[in-house]
């Protein structure tokens, strides 16, 4: 599998984010907030840097998103009966995709917040 050419290894990981949409209705919700904070953006149009730090954010959830899905497969996959050892694996990865998804919500409601309040703050 070592030194495919580059299309080989794009459609790997193109067949590995369809296989998350199909299988995973948490990818599929995720995927379609991301949407919604492009949507937003393009009707928005915000500075530049809200840009990078929102699309950011949702890169790095449905990242996280997509590591959870292939741990979870593997460890099914390798050991299908319940195992403390294996559940504290899962749980670990679920927990880092909701510390992700809390970070990209709190970045969220940053932007809204100096999107929509408009106060006179010292500098």
């Amino acid at each position: 599998m070592k030194n495919q050419s580059f299309p080989k290894r794009l459609s790997y990981s193109l067949q590995g984010i369809r296989t998350a949409w199909r299988q995973e209705a948490s990818f599929r919700f995720q995927s379609l907030m991301a949407l919604g904070v492009v949507a937003v953006l393009i009707g928005m149009r915000p500075a530049a840097i809200w840009w990078a730090l929102l699309l950011m954010n949702c890169g790095l959830v449905l990242a996280a998103e997509l590591f959870n899905t292939a741990l979870e497969h593997a460890l099914d996959h390798l050991h299908p009966e319940i195992h403390p050892a294996i559940k504290v694996s899962k749980d670990c990865a679920a927990g880092a995709v909701l510390i992700f998804s809390l970070s990209a919500a709190g970045t969220f409601l940053a932007f809204l917040w100096s999107m929509f309040v408009r106060t006179s703050w010292p500098r």
